[in-house]
């Protein structure tokens, strides 16, 4: 399997459990790694072929942006599911960080994986 990913997809949302993170939006960073044959796509040099990470980011910068949930968890499995469901890809491992949560941390936040690595 091939891994085709994205790096540092950065969106402000609504996240958070206090009340004043709910008045704001905060910047979240998304690292992903998706299973991919990217074999067809090599061969034929067209983007039909692939896994459109361009695709990927849009849907996600949309769906976050739009969002309001209080934990990345719950941000993190909504979407993994996107990334899943609606591309049609077998596994995926999504890194998110809410940037500036722990003043004395550089980074905080959830590394998930989710469906079959072949």
């Amino acid at each position: 399997m091939d891994i085709v990913f994205i790096r540092e997809l950065r969106v402000d949302t609504v996240i958070g459990i206090y009340d004043w993170e709910r008045e704001i939006r905060q910047t979240v960073v998304f690292d992903l790694e998706m299973g991919a044959d990217i074999a067809k796509a090599a061969a034929t040099d067209a983007i039909e072929d692939t896994l459109d990470y361009k695709a990927v980011s849009k849907r996600l910068f949309e769906f976050v942006r739009q969002s309001e949930f209080q934990l990345v968890e719950t941000l993190a499995e909504r979407c993994a599911a996107i990334v899943l469901e609606e591309f049609d890809v077998p596994w995926v491992k999504l890194t998110l960080n809410k940037v500036g949560a722990v003043s004395a941390a550089r980074d905080v936040g959830v590394i998930i994986e989710r469906g079959r690595r072949g």
